[in-house]
């Protein structure tokens, strides 16, 4: 029996996730590994000292719960905002994922995750994220915006 969990419904367009209702007023559900990749991607992790933040940006972020425990939650992704459209973005978005997802490797879930990133249209970056978990294998795909300068 796979768990489920409230599922985070990304949309791209607005460069964010929701959760959302049933007609029947219940939450949307999904695989809760589905919800916990989609809340370490999503949720801003802090700038690290040498990273160079958007340009008209001072706040290096971060999620607040971050400061009360030893394993951070989130990504650097939000650094790629208003990045180039360049090799160089796609290989930092990879890292990025690679990193933010790197407690899944650490915490038994998967013996690998595998991340390819590419540009799907001329303002849209996307990413191609395979979990190999221990008995199994789930593919997942994340999808969001990327503004250009």
């Amino acid at each position: 029996m796979t768990a489920t969990d409230i599922a985070i419904v990304w949309d791209a367009e607005r460069s964010q996730g929701d959760w959302q209702l049933t007609e029947g007023g219940d939450f949307v559900t999904a695989q809760a590994l589905e919800t916990a990749v989609m809340i370490s991607l999503f949720t801003d992790a802090r700038a690290a000292p040498d990273d160079v933040l958007p340009q008209g940006e001072t706040d290096r972020r971060g999620w607040w719960g971050n400061a009360l425990g030893e394993d951070p939650i989130g990504s650097r992704l939000w650094l790629l905002r208003r990045a180039k459209r360049r090799p160089e973005t796609l290989n930092l978005a990879r890292d990025y994922i690679r990193e933010a997802l790197a407690w899944l490797i650490e915490d038994g879930i998967a013996r690998k995750v595998e991340v390819t990133t590419s540009w799907i249209s001329p303002s849209r970056m996307g990413a191609a994220i395979t979990i190999h978990q221990p008995h199994r294998s789930a593919a997942l795909r994340a999808e969001w915006a990327w503004q250009g300068i």
